[in-house]
């Protein structure tokens, strides 16, 4: 059942008439407020329902795990994601050349200090 469905009233609440959609049977064919109010609003969840074919190619965020569509290489969900990778990957670089380094000083040949 849709959630602006009001079964008191038997109306669609968004559009304010009766649901065109609820006694039919899978068409394929989504209701006009799911399509321009809900599926507008996530481009992912447009794609996944509304292309013929095989799924599209969600990936989930290396950082919050989170679904999303990616444009090319992409490999974060936002920004903030992003930001916050490659925070994460600066401090593994950093960790690793201090390990390379450990130990090693330099010696002065002596009589020249």
């Amino acid at each position: 059942m849709c959630a602006n469905y009001d079964s008191e009233t038997g109306l669609c609440l968004p559009l304010d008439c009766a649901c065109y959609m609820l006694n039919k049977c899978w068409t394929g064919a989504y209701c006009r407020y799911f399509r321009h109010s809900v599926l507008s609003l996530n481009p992912a969840l447009e794609t996944a329902l509304l292309e013929e074919g095989p799924a599209p190619g969600l990936r989930p965020c290396t950082v919050c795990g989170r679904p999303f569509l990616p444009m090319g290489r992409q490999a974060y969900c936002s920004e903030a994601c992003k930001a916050e990778g490659n925070r994460k990957k600066s401090r593994e670089r950093m960790r690793k050349m201090r390990r390379k380094t450990e130990g090693h000083c330099y010696v002065l040949p002596s009589g020249k200090a």
